[in-house]
């Protein structure tokens, strides 16, 4: 049986609970590895992957013998004795936070569970600690996403647009090796910058434009996410004076992300020399980053929970000023015992591109 699997065999049976019905597709794929549509039981003694006939044998080319999994054609469980799957089990836990009250009705109905329990998102919490294989994937879509800006620096001209950029960046993700973007990329220019998650539009690009790059890979399933405030031409006064006040909060979150620290402080930091400077922090400093783009932790005022050695997040301190113009810095960032580790490393100072 696969480690993972194996603790969360463990940790359910600490729960009181004598299987789980799993049925999130990132959660599967972080249990097994399987991509394909299905679902995943815990049994009593048995692990089972029930699938569509189509993917049967894309599942068995994922698992081994070891992984300890008996997969399902769907078609063959329908005309099974479902109580079978969790006869005994008293207590089943699901993923409360995933699945619709529609389908706990009907995976309690279909595999005849006496009672269903609430897991509080456990595979997530341990989603959130990476391990070895974890972080070199993350080092690698960090790799090409830091190889990705570079490209940009030679590629953007004036009279471009935003949708032309954010092509070529998904482009390029996939001609260098990745899997595709981790999310669709944030190309912002001139007043749409003003807005934290603008959709790249038909707008040109023009000298005098900040333009906001937010973008990031997937390798092998797990995530990278960068942001990067450049200028065309030349940098006005005020916008260096709300550059420079971002630039110097995401240096000092950089130098205090480590084991123990809690994300409300760090939260707090940012928010409070923000205040002082007559500006506001509109969004929440970070998020998890894995094999979802925003996991586990979240980084911010309402997360008191310490961070851990190998969860990796993201540090973005941003200032939008309506109808005018935006900065924000972004990382991904590994927590180690006593600092941090970027793994985004693209230059933070002023780039100008003509």
């Amino acid at each position: 049986m696969n480690s993972k699997i194996k603790w969360l065999r463990d940790k359910i049976n600490q729960m009181d609970m004598q299987g789980m019905v799993i049925s999130n597709p990132i959660n599967i794929k972080y249990l097994t590895g399987i991509d394909a549509e299905g679902i995943l039981l815990l049994t009593r003694k048995e692990n089972f992957y029930i699938t569509d006939g189509r993917y049967i044998e894309a599942v068995n080319t994922v698992l081994t013998i070891d992984d300890g999994i008996i997969v399902y054609d769907i078609k063959d469980v329908d005309n099974y004795d479902n109580e079978d799957f969790f006869m005994f089990c008293e207590n089943v836990g699901f993923e409360d936070e995933y699945i619709t009250y529609s389908k706990y009705k009907e995976y309690k109905q279909k595999y005849k569970i006496n009672n269903m329990v609430e897991t509080e998102r456990i595979i997530e919490k341990q989603r959130s600690i990476k391990d070895k294989e974890e972080i070199e994937n993350i080092k690698k879509a960090c790799e090409i996403t830091d190889n990705c800006f570079k490209h940009l620096l030679n590629y953007i001209k004036k009279g471009m647009t935003e949708k032309q950029i954010a092509y070529e960046i998904e482009k390029y993700f996939i001609e260098n090796g990745a899997d595709g973007v981790s999310f669709e990329p944030v190309v912002a220019s001139g007043v749409n910058s003003s807005m934290p998650h603008a959709v790249p539009t038909n707008k040109k690009i023009e000298s005098g434009d900040v333009i906001t790059l937010d973008f990031g890979c997937k390798y092998n399933g797990y995530c990278s996410d960068m942001t990067r405030t450049i200028f065309v031409d030349y940098v006005q006064d005020y916008v260096k004076k709300v550059y420079d006040l971002v630039l110097k909060n995401q240096l000092q979150i950089q130098k205090s992300i480590k084991e123990g620290m809690t994300p409300k402080v760090l939260q707090k930091m940012v928010e409070s020399d923000f205040n002082i400077n007559g500006y506001t922090m509109v969004h929440a400093l970070g998020h998890g980053v894995g094999l979802e783009i925003h996991e586990i932790p979240f980084i911010n005022s309402k997360n008191e929970n310490i961070l851990r050695e190998n969860m990796v997040i993201t540090n973005e301190p941003g200032i939008y000023i309506p109808g005018s113009f935006g900065v924000r810095i972004e990382d991904t960032v590994l927590v180690t015992k006593g600092s941090c580790e970027n793994l985004t490393k693209s230059d933070k100072n002023y780039i100008v591109i003509k």
